[in-house]
């Protein structure tokens, strides 16, 4: 914040806007669960990363170009990050239950990007479905409508 009107106070807005448009740690923490959703199967295809892009901008009301930053971030916190405790923990403490329950669609809807929901990704949803005190009953209403959304037979 302070790098930002300090960039404002010397005239560089070029760097004051990119500074703007930084991820907030909700984005990456949300962007970084898609990632590790789609990464279950051993399988990281373009239906799955193009799906994460996509819910990351819907989500977040964000430019194609921000949204690819953010997936870029996300991935890589991922990457570096051997637990899901430290985004599950961000999601709780920032999001209300409604929101939550979109998260758990978002996760479902990067589970079936391919077609098919692998066991590992089931279990995946499951566990952070339980970390951000989401019930099995709004967990499998979320799952139904993202099958009725993709218009998959469940």
């Amino acid at each position: 914040m302070i790098d930002r009107i300090f960039s404002l106070l010397k005239g560089d807005v070029k760097a004051a806007k990119s500074e703007a448009r930084q991820a907030s740690g909700l984005q990456v923490a949300v962007g970084a669960l898609l990632v590790e959703a789609a990464r279950r199967d051993d399988v990281f295809n373009t239906e799955e990363q193009n799906a994460i892009k996509r819910l990351l901008a819907e989500r977040f009301d964000l430019s194609e170009a921000d949204s690819q930053d953010l997936f870029h971030t996300a991935e890589a916190a991922s990457g570096s990050s051997g637990q899901l405790f430290g985004f599950t923990n961000k999601v709780v403490k920032e999001l209300d239950e409604s929101d939550r329950i979109h998260v758990i669609e978002m996760l479902w809807e990067v589970a079936y990007a391919d077609g098919v929901l692998d066991s590992h990704e089931d279990a995946m949803i499951r566990r952070v479905a339980g970390l951000v005190y989401v019930s099995d009953f709004e967990r499998g209403a979320a799952r139904r409508r993202v099958l009725e959304k993709l218009n998959i037979k469940g």
